[in-house]
């Protein structure tokens, strides 16, 4: 097994450590942000930064195979909607947003089957996508040391920090949300000859 797919299966494996460490109850505060948060947010960022070394290594070492191809959009996924239900359960964020990632997920998911079964090509990832992936994976940093919730700046009186950092989240969340909508309508838009028949 090489590099790139090593890299892909530790992301998966700290999916489960980052779903635990509020289970051990760790006592402490950073900046009025629980130890916790900070111990999540580094697991994130560390399974994020995999997410590019992975895909950067196997085109550099021409190490791009089947197992990777399959694997790694699915470590992004489980990645990034385990971190969203978990802000979910600590109020941290609406439900409807890893709703519509999720739908989004299984759509486009749908769509690579069907390609691959009528022999079509799989459509590259187009500029919304990549919008989709990096102000989520900001987003999300960002939410774990929010000290508010998704959109608090229009319901609370924040100032300061709290006021920054939850302008950030709500704008970037916002943001890959309609980019989440729109790579989703792309993949219909583009791959809708292989559902004529």
């Amino acid at each position: 097994m090489n590099l790139a797919n090593k890299l892909t299966i530790f992301r998966i494996i700290l999916v489960p450590i980052l779903v635990i460490v509020p289970f051990f109850n760790i006592q402490g505060e950073i900046f009025n942000v629980p130890i916790s948060m900070w111990i999540m947010n580094l697991i994130f960022i560390i399974a994020s930064i995999t997410d590019k070394l992975d895909g950067s290594i196997a085109r550099a070492k021409n190490q791009i195979t089947t197992f990777g191809k399959f694997l790694d959009p699915i470590a992004d996924k489980i990645l990034v909607l385990a971190a969203m239900l978990i802000l979910v359960e600590i109020n941290k964020l609406p439900a409807w947003i890893p709703i519509i990632v999720l739908f989004r997920e299984f759509l486009v998911s749908g769509y690579r089957l069907v390609a691959v079964e009528k022999g079509g090509e799989v459509i590259a990832a187009s500029i919304w996508g990549k919008l989709k992936t990096v102000t989520q994976m900001v987003a999300i940093i960002l939410a774990f040391i929010d000290l508010n919730y998704y959109g608090a700046i229009f319901t609370k009186d924040l100032t300061g920090y709290s006021f920054v950092i939850n302008l950030c989240t709500t704008v970037l969340m916002t943001i890959s949300v309609i980019a989440t909508i729109f790579s989703g309508y792309d993949y219909i838009k583009k791959g809708k000859d292989l559902f004529k028949e």
